[in-house]
């Protein structure tokens, strides 16, 4: 018996088969957002434990460059300044301080800490305190919230 035509084991062509396999399948995309969210939920707070650290680290910076100008300020002046004319003493001369050289601070403004707050400025028994309350925004605290200051 002879037959005319070739017999096909396939009806597909070897470019369908090819075609048809060359996707990802439904297993694998949900393994690949499972590595992904495990990755992510690894990864995500050890980047925000970072953030804070940097805040902190960016405000302590920060309080050392306002120290160094109140330093500088009392060098030219022969004082420091005092608890009602504040921080803004070092980028302003309104009370027309003797000896002012000013201003102490780059560009003339005072830097906010790293939640965007005002720093504090105390004066007691002639000592000088250059303050923030840290992440809280209020007075004390403990880890992120704690004031920063000396």
């Amino acid at each position: 018996m002879r037959f005319s035509q070739p017999l096909l084991l396939s009806t597909r062509s070897p470019s369908r088969r090819r075609a048809a396999s060359s996707g990802f399948s439904l297993i694998e995309m949900l393994v690949a957002v499972a590595i992904i969210g495990l990755i992510v939920g690894l990864v995500g707070p050890a980047a925000m434990r970072q953030l804070q650290s940097s805040r902190v680290n960016t405000t302590e910076a920060q309080i050392g460059q306002i120290r160094t100008a109140i330093d500088i300020f009392a060098i030219d002046t022969g004082r420091i300044p005092s608890e009602s004319e504040g921080l803004s003493a070092l980028v302003t001369n309104t009370s027309a301080i003797p000896g002012w050289n000013g201003p102490y601070l780059r560009d003339g403004t005072l830097p906010m800490d790293a939640w965007s707050r005002d720093f504090l400025y105390v004066v007691e028994e002639g000592q000088v305190r250059v303050v923030s309350l840290g992440a809280d925004g209020q007075a004390g605290g403990t880890g992120n919230d704690a004031d920063i200051g000396r």
